[in-house]
């Protein structure tokens, strides 16, 4: 009964395409722009060929990175991500934000000046900063 409330999820779908280690480092390191498979290798610390070629795959599937041909023979490609897998950049500033909270990890910065920036949650239709994170009352899933 657990699976049906969570397989409708926001969060679970989430979850589902991009909800493992190796999958958020991979989006990370194509945000600054197309990577090769070897630069990607070599930019996600500890990746093995196979589990990177697995990612790799499966992003592209879910529409999320695609891989463009730069050699026909041999074939080679280079990866970047789509709209929907730039779109992610904001989720992976908050867990890096969240992350550096935990740890003595530096939290992300502004390029422009160097502060260290905030996550807050906006409501455009009231034109105002929602103070609580995600109260149960305020806040709805659709």
């Amino acid at each position: 009964m657990a699976e049906e409330t969570q397989a409708g999820s926001p969060l679970a779908e989430a979850v589902a395409r991009v909800g493992d280690r190796w999958t958020l480092l991979i989006v990370e390191a194509l945000l600054s722009g197309p990577r090769r498979f070897n630069d990607l290798q070599d930019d996600v610390d500890g990746i093995a060929a196979n589990i990177l070629s697995a990612r790799l795959r499966k992003l592209e599937a879910d529409g999320l990175v695609l891989a463009r041909p730069y050699s026909r023979r041999p074939l080679r490609v280079a990866y970047e991500l789509t709209a929907p897998g730039r779109d992610l950049a904001g989720a992976l500033t908050l867990l890096a934000h969240w992350g550096s909270s935990r740890t003595e990890a530096e939290a992300p910065r502004h390029d422009a000046c160097g502060t260290p920036m905030e996550a807050r949650w906006y409501c455009p239709t009231c034109a105002r900063t929602v103070e609580e994170a995600l109260p149960e009352a305020d806040v709805r899933y659709v």
